[in-house]
């Protein structure tokens, strides 16, 4: 597996420049970005050189279509979509990934009925170059009454939604975090095929019931009490050795961006001792 970083729980980076180097300097071969926003800041063959030289890979982009609210919306979006894949199939990203809120202020079915046709035209759009779409199901419980309407927050849920957006190159984002609000025990990993994980995120939780863990109140890995080397075993088991992106979502630190670093390449170093 590859020892992965987003931008969450890092600080104020100046730069993809800055990100992608730290992320070599720390030990770490993956960073998840905006393929996109690299090639227009730095141009294509500026761009290539930053991540080849430095030995990363991007492991993922983010879905940049708005695929939660109007149709007018999402139409605009599209045609970012397509850039951001070309984008991304030209500097060797085949992940894109987006979050599944566990509830909404619309009307489920409706949602659910809007939101598997947009999602399956960007798969589509996505599966022109190459690029597997992944969905995140979001565990935490005090976002399944945040809006009016309970929508999805379990895996089992997901992989059925997969299934009827019926595009070959959708599947999960599996992040340790969700999967433990969700109560779930690590050896139900098992039940999931490699092909069915598109990334990997990983990040720890205080010692609290479940019920009580907040989305944007995060650890990092080896700080708190999931099981993370348990996560890891059966992740190997199943096959998968993709990319598995650090995710920190977590209130404002006073702590500078190199110690901030250093704090994940421990937390990795930990978790990751028998691997």
């Amino acid at each position: 597996m590859i020892r992965g970083l987003t931008n969450a729980g890092l600080g104020n980076i100046e730069s993809d420049e800055q990100y992608i180097i730290e992320a070599a300097k720390y030990g770490f071969g993956s960073v998840d970005l905006n393929p996109l926003s690299l090639i227009e800041t730095y141009g294509k063959e500026r761009a290539q050189h930053i991540v080849d030289s430095n030995q990363v890979i991007i492991g993922s982009s983010g879905l940049t279509v708005e695929w939660r609210t109007t149709d007018e919306q999402f139409r605009e979006g599209l045609q970012s979509l397509v850039a951001m894949a070309e984008a991304s199939a030209s500097l060797n990203c085949y992940s894109c990934c987006t979050y599944i809120l566990p509830s909404t202020d619309q009307p489920a079915a409706q949602f659910m009925a809007a939101a598997t046709k947009r999602l399956r035209l960007c798969a589509d759009i996505l599966d022109a170059y190459g690029i597997k779409l992944g969905l995140e199901f979001v565990g935490c419980h005090h976002l399944r009454t945040q809006w009016k309407n309970p929508f999805i927050w379990r895996v089992e849920d997901t992989l059925d939604w997969i299934e009827t957006i019926h595009a070959p190159n959708v599947g999960l984002l599996v992040d340790s975090y969700h999967w433990h609000t969700n109560g779930l025990p690590m050896e139900d990993l098992l039940k999931l095929k490699k092909e069915q994980i598109v990334h990997v995120h990983i990040n720890d939780a205080y010692d609290l019931p479940i019920e009580q863990l907040k989305d944007g109140e995060r650890l990092y890995p080896g700080e708190g009490v999931i099981d993370l080397k348990g996560f890891l075993t059966n992740l190997k088991v199943i096959g998968y050795n993709g990319v598995v992106a650090q995710e920190v979502l977590a209130p404002a630190s006073e702590m500078d961006v190199e110690a901030r670093f250093a704090k994940s390449k421990a937390g990795f170093e930990q978790v990751f001792a028998d691997f």
